[in-house]
C-alpha cells in the first residue's frame, strides 16, 4: 500500500488530497485546503503554502505527490500568481525527497470521469464516488483527490507494465 497526495495549486486555496492505493484499489486518507490570506504579501502567501504542505508531509508521509498543470489565464498577472503557487507545490514535496508528477487537467477528468470534457461537478460527483467518505468542503479539495486518482492509476498501469516487460 502506498500513500499519494495530490495537489491543486491556488494561491488563495490550495487543494490537498490524500488516498491509499494497493493496485487498483482506492482508500481515502484525508483532504482540505491550505488557505492564504488575501491581504498578506505573494511571499508571505507562498510561505503559508509551503508551511503547509510540509505540515502535510509530517502529518501523513505521502510516498509520492502529483500537482494539476497550470493552464493559462485570460489575466497574465493571474496566471503568474498561479504559476508561483504551483512552484511551491512542486518543490515542497521536491526538497521534502517526495517523488512529483504532474498532470494536465484534461488528463485528470479523462481518468476519473472517462472523458477530458467534464465538468467541475462531474469530477466532485465521481470522486465521491470513488472515495466514500472524502468531505470535499471546497471545489479545490475534490480537484486534488482528483488528481491523486489520476496519479493512482498511472502508476499502477506503469507498474503492470513493468512487471509484464520483467516477466517476458
Amino acid at each position: 500500500m502506498i500513500r499519494l497526495l495530490g495537489i491543486d495549486p491556488g494561491l488563495r486555496y490550495m487543494g490537498w488530497g490524500l488516498v491509499e492505493a494497493e493496485g487498483n484499489r482506492l482508500r481515502h486518507v484525508a483532504d482540505g485546503v491550505i488557505a492564504t490570506d488575501n491581504e498578506a504579501s505573494v511571499p508571505d502567501r507562498l510561505k503559508t503554502l509551503h508551511d503547509g504542505l510540509v505540515a502535510l508531509f509530517e502529518t501523513y508521509r505521502p510516498a509520492e505527490a502529483a500537482v494539476e498543470e497550470t493552464y493559462v489565464n485570460r489575466s497574465g498577472s493571474a496566471t503568474l500568481k498561479l504559476g508561483y503557487a504551483r512552484g511551491v507545490a512542486l518543490l515542497a514535496p521536491a526538497l521534502a525527497g517526495i517523488a512529483v508528477s504532474e498532470y494536465g487537467a484534461m488528463e485528470v477528468k479523462r481518468a476519473v470521469v472517462g472523458t477530458g470534457a467534464a465538468t467541475k461537478d462531474q469530477v466532485a460527483m465521481m470522486v465521491r464516488r470513488l472515495l466514500p467518505g472524502a468531505a470535499l468542503r471546497r471545489a479545490d479539495a475534490a480537484d486534488a483527490l482528483a488528481v491523486a486518482i489520476c496519479h493512482a492509476h498511472h502508476r499502477a498501469s506503469r507498474l503492470r507494465v513493468a512487471a509484464g516487460t520483467r516477466m517476458a
